[in-house]
């Protein structure tokens, strides 16, 4: 079965299209991705401003269009913490799943955060014992650990790499040691009692992290790993991280993109991702993770999978 899923996030609007059959892994037909960075658009009474709707909307028939092409037999549409708390929300989603021609589940942040920690749990299998998952969006930190498929843990916390860069660093590029610092304290209160439920239950065996901001830390600021197949895995110990982020911050976001795993589109908002992902780890007595290739569009395939 070729099944579709259109993932509309605070950063993308991101399709992967799947072959995939119950009890088999699902194997990439193809995926397409649009930058909109919502987070830019957002009005002071927390609505998408007209040009941000307009964005998505082009992103989002883009993904159809090209979703169309292969001919997928079901077709999905997520979407995240942006829309989901947009104060015009409801009229932006309905629109938008006009134009993708199928509703449009919105996701809470604790099923981001399951979803996330299934494709997980999938990827490293029961042999991996507990999980604990770290996924950093552009709106909110996703947590989730447990021993099973379905986890003990899962939190949202709104720490997202482009919301805190648009609270914090917008103003001067590259950021003052102030803001920087303003930033940090702000995630640390914010962790302090958010993660107590994570960091009271029983100690991971394995800490896994997701999403393209830990990719390209990893990328950065860790090392490649030995693993069967083909593709490369990356882990990162806390570290190595704690050395990049001040580096990071004293260059401009053009500067940034000249270094191993940081692109244009994430430039701008790196320093904020790679402050959550230092603080979250300190905060959970983390000292090194692991990449894992698969996240939230993995998780929703699988689970769909799972019910057909």
């Amino acid at each position: 079965m070729r099944l579709g899923v259109i993932d509309i996030g605070s950063n993308t609007v991101h399709l992967l299209v799947l072959d995939a059959a119950h009890g088999a892994r699902p194997v990439p037909a193809a995926s397409d991705s649009t930058t909109v960075r919502l987070m830019r658009y957002l009005q002071p009474d927390g609505s998408i401003s007209p040009d941000g709707v307009g964005a998505l909307v082009d992103a989002v028939e883009r993904a159809a269009a090209v979703n169309a092409t292969y001919r997928t037999e079901q077709t999905f549409v997520l979407a995240t913490s942006a829309l989901r708390e947009a104060t015009n929300g409801p009229e932006v989603l309905a629109l938008l799943s006009e134009r993708a021609g199928v509703p449009i589940e919105v996701l809470s942040g604790v099923d981001e955060a399951r979803l996330t920690f299934l494709a997980a749990r999938r990827w490293y299998g029961w042999g991996a014992g507990r999980l604990l998952l770290l996924d950093i969006g552009g709106g909110s930190l996703e947590i989730a650990a447990g021993d099973d498929e379905e986890p003990d843990v899962a939190l949202s916390v709104p720490l997202g790499a482009g919301r805190l860069t648009r609270a914090f660093l917008w103003e001067a590029d590259p950021p003052t040691p102030a803001d920087v610092e303003r930033l940090r304290a702000h995630v640390r209160a914010t962790l302090r009692d958010a993660v107590v439920p994570a960091a009271g239950a029983a100690r991971p065996d394995h800490v896994v992290a997701t999403s393209r901001t830990f990719r390209s830390l990893a990328r950065l600021a860790g090392m490649p790993r030995d693993v069967l197949g083909n593709g490369r895995r990356y882990r990162m110990r806390r570290a190595q991280l704690e050395d990049w982020v001040p580096r990071l911050a004293r260059l401009s976001s053009a500067d940034r993109t000249v270094l191993p795993g940081i692109g244009e589109g994430r430039a701008r908002q790196i320093v904020a991702g790679a402050v959550v992902a230092e603080e979250a780890m300190r905060a959970l007595k983390v000292d090194e993770l692991e990449i894992c290739p698969w996240a939230l569009r993995e998780g929703a395939i699988l689970q769909r999978l799972d019910h057909l």
